[in-house]
């Protein structure tokens, strides 16, 4: 389990790394998928969510007193972004590499014992915090628009976003996920309201988190319908 993560966090890490390896300022400065968002915005994101994250694991691995994940909250968190935003290419690059090192860094010092060992973030184990670096990296890496999309969600990242969004599958609601380009077939939730989608693998996947990129259909009762709208990213 430990090793799998090792290797999903550095191919995650080296995709993202060599994605901002020759950002400009004016890259950083234009808008990424995220709506309001600059690519700026996205890279202090991330750098933020490295931080925070390595923070945590720093804390498990000693046994220490549980800390926040973010200082000053939510709110914090939004501050950090908004101000770190407008930094240039130069600034934002170093600020990732940092983050990266850190985590790298922090999660060769964990060791199967601590994987369940609770943190401070929201109180979830050692192992949750190593995925959630995972699927934000892979999730931001495509919100940043350059030049990697959802097609780069292989079916590991697929069966865990799949896993940690079905949080987002509406109260009464199931949902069938039919894939038309592989060997995937999901059902989340468990209401009796259930709602059949079809799409490529990729494209399933990015619409449950909330990127949609188009091409997914969704029947009732055999009937066609508007996909439903989904609860927020939990």
């Amino acid at each position: 389990m430990l090793q799998t993560l090792r290797r999903r966090l550095s191919e995650v890490d080296n995709r993202l790394l060599d994605a901002v390896a020759t950002l400009t300022d004016d890259q950083v400065r234009g808008p990424s998928r995220l709506p309001g968002w600059t690519r700026g915005h996205v890279l202090a994101h991330i750098a933020g969510v490295g931080n925070a994250v390595a923070r945590q694991l720093e804390v498990a691995v000693v046994d220490g007193e549980l800390t926040p994940y973010y200082d000053g909250g939510m709110a914090g968190r939004n501050a950090a972004i908004d101000a770190g935003a407008p930094a240039s290419a130069a600034e934002h690059v170093t600020a990732v590499r940092a983050a990266a090192a850190r985590m790298a860094a922090v999660t060769a010092d964990v060791v199967p014992e601590i994987l369940d060992r609770v943190t401070g973030a929201r109180g979830r184990p050692v192992q949750d915090v190593l995925e959630l670096w995972w699927r934000e990296v892979a999730v931001h890496l495509v919100d940043l628009d350059l030049g990697i999309d959802v097609t780069s969600w292989d079916v590991e990242l697929r069966d865990h976003l799949a896993g940690y969004l079905a949080a987002r599958v509406p109260r009464g609601m199931a949902l069938e996920l039919i894939a038309t380009d592989a060997d995937e077939h999901r059902v989340l939730g468990d209401g009796p309201d259930l709602v059949l989608l079809r799409g490529t693998a990729s494209a399933l996947i990015a619409w449950l988190a909330g990127r949609p990129i188009g091409g997914v259909a969704a029947e009732r009762g055999g009937r066609p319908v508007d996909p439903p709208t989904l609860e927020p990213w939990p």
